[in-house]
């Protein structure tokens, strides 16, 4: 069957993906080396959204393989330098590492790749001679496993492994790794891995330029560089240093490893002295990066060539050693936004001074949800949309003006505008992994205005509805929605002994719920998206209404728990404390009851 072509794209960040059997693909490096990340889980669910379908960790930490397990994202897993040594020994440490740390988490977690070792020829002592009986011993446990035909192995390498970059042409590894090399390219072409190399224009820049122009190392030059020896011209440092490791490989006589690119990326900030580390050079650089590898021109020693290559990196690390720059190579701050955006489709200009996608035609339009996105996609949109989005999802709770039509499509329609054009109004900020679409025609209607971009949002407000009852109690259930699947929790019963006023107000947070009948949720088991519907009745009168001490009183987990971060509201004469009074026992019963 024919590979058809499909673009895959997503919003601020990171995926274009071509149809693995023609074309190259896009992925993003996670490192983890700071104290201020979000969760795995979150990480993983920030991969999602974006569509992101690569991902390179440099370990293989049992809680990020259980956060990207069921996603659909292939991972790439390392081994770190630091254990070399005993998987290099014996097989049956890498035996049991993989029976321990994989094997419970794959197929599940789609694993295709193991590096085993990172950059060792810049480590010190002779830890690369280490490198090959460790990954034959993967290998072999692999085997023995049945999936070294579904994972392949390899290592990672700085340029610093090359002797001579320049031209390509004369490429050439050093003669000092020849002992290491060697051995290492036999295996991968017996096992048909690629070679591994981290390349990075911006220090070739940084550190020689005079040498190099600021334009060549960003894919912006308006000249050729030319090879002597080959005539081939260049137009990006990128090219060259890839072409470089080819012909260095065809020195050895190895003429049909592939080359694929585990790292790459621009920093955003530096120290004084770092002066091209800047948020548009890094913007430049990776947006032209992609553009440079989805469209598959290869290089110019070998056109058309798939370059598989992976970002650097998908958060900031603020406890990298070094300059300023080691700390600033994320495409997302630690909250989870953006440090700037990336326009993954080629169509638009990137506006430098804005950080904003400019659209070619210059019209108003706005961003809604795909009618041939599925229920449980859009609900996890919405769900990012209104937590790690930042986006004031109260227009859209019962009583507010765009609540009604009370369905996802349209609560999400609406949720996804407002981050749309908060965030530059751009393309991949209409994404959502595909649940989003731009449309021309302001889906405004009745009280429910959809903001433009540099607007001020107006919504119209909603009247407190007053409720009278002679009723002496209302029942109150809570509902845990978990995508579409509906728990429903035991009904309590609240006193109404006079006229009450309610107010309505939605309590929505990413928790957890573990398995078993009649357990309570709590913070930090397996990732479930819960929803909380608290319905009040009264007599003939319905509304939904999140009444959150009535939840803490139910269930206490949420008290003082900074995990789940719930808010307390309770109209009392005086403050209420969740962690002194673990009900509102305290407040004037006279008071009317309000979740505001």
């Amino acid at each position: 069957m024919g590979c058809g072509f499909r673009l895959v794209f997503a919003i601020l960040q990171l995926l274009v993906i071509l149809d693995p059997c023609k074309g190259s693909i896009v992925g993003i490096c996670y490192g983890r080396n700071a104290d201020d990340l979000p969760t795995p889980d979150k990480a993983a669910q920030l991969v999602q959204l974006h569509n992101i379908k690569y991902v390179r960790i440099y370990d293989s930490n049992i809680q990020v393989l259980k956060a990207f397990a069921n996603t659909g994202v292939e991972l790439m897993i390392g081994v770190p330098n630091s254990d070399l040594l005993p998987f290099s020994q014996f097989q049956t440490n890498a035996d049991t590492w993989l029976k321990n740390s994989i094997l419970p988490y794959y197929p599940a977690t789609k694993i295709t790749y193991i590096t085993v070792g990172a950059e060792v020829t810049e480590t010190t002592g002779n830890v690369s001679a280490l490198v090959v009986p460790a990954m034959r011993n993967v290998l072999t446990a692999l085997k023995k496993a049945g999936l070294s035909k579904k994972i392949k192995v390899s290592s990672t390498h700085s340029l610093g492994v090359l002797s001579r970059s320049f031209p390509p042409s004369a490429g050439a590894f050093s003669s000092s790794y020849a002992s290491f090399l060697k051995p290492l390219l036999e295996f991968l072409v017996e096992n048909q891995s690629p070679f591994m190399i981290d390349i990075y224009p911006y220090y070739a820049y940084r550190d020689s330029p005079s040498n190099v122009t600021l334009d060549y190392a960003l894919f912006q030059a308006s000249s050729e560089v030319i090879d002597p020896n080959t005539g081939l011209l260049y137009t990006n440092m990128f090219d060259a240093q890839i072409d470089a490791i080819y012909y260095a490989l065809m020195g050895l006589n190895f003429k049909t490893i592939n080359v694929m690119v585990t790292e790459t990326g621009w920093p955003s900030k530096g120290s004084p002295k770092e002066t091209a580390a800047t948020p548009d050079n890094a913007q430049t650089y990776n947006t032209n990066l992609i553009r440079h590898v989805i469209n598959n021109t290869g290089t110019p020693a070998k056109p058309g060539e798939k370059v598989d290559t992976y970002l650097f990196s998908l958060f900031n690390e603020n406890r990298k050693p070094g300059l300023e720059s080691e700390r600033n190579w994320g495409l997302f701050y630690p909250d989870q936004t953006s440090v700037y955006n990336l326009d993954f489709t080629g169509k638009n200009a990137v506006d430098m001074t804005t950080n904003n996608v400019t659209s070619s035609n210059g019209t108003t339009t706005w961003c809604i949800a795909s009618s041939k996105a599925s229920e449980a996609d859009l609900q996890n949109a919405l769900d990012w949309a209104c937590g790690s989005g930042n986006v004031d999802c109260t227009p859209i709770q019962p009583s507010q003006p765009c609540f009604e039509p009370d369905n996802t499509v349209s609560h999400a329609s609406y949720a996804f505008n407002v981050y749309y054009q908060q965030n530059g109004a751009t393309d991949i900020a209409c994404s959502f992994g595909g649940s989003g679409i731009k449309v021309d025609k302001n889906p405004s209607y009745d009280s429910c205005l959809y903001m433009t971009a540099g607007s001020n949002k107006t919504i119209a407000s909603s009247n407190t509805t007053a409720i009278s009852s002679t009723s002496s109690s209302a029942t109150v259930k809570v509902r845990y929605r978990m995508l579409n699947i509906i728990l429903e929790a035991q009904a309590f019963a609240m006193p109404f002994n006079k006229t009450k006023q309610v107010a309505t107000f939605c309590l929505s947070k990413q928790l957890r719920f573990p398995k078993g009948k009649g357990k309570q949720p709590h913070c930090g088991s397996p990732k479930v998206s819960v929803t909380f519907e608290v319905e009040v009745k009264l007599q003939n009168a319905t509304l939904k209404c999140a009444l959150e001490p009535l939840l803490l009183r139910e269930f206490p987990i949420f008290v003082n728990n900074p995990e789940c971060n719930v808010l307390i509201r309770w109209p009392c004469t005086k403050p209420y404390n969740a962690s002194l009074h673990p009900h509102p026992s305290q407040c004037d019963k006279s008071e009317s009851l309000s979740c505001q």
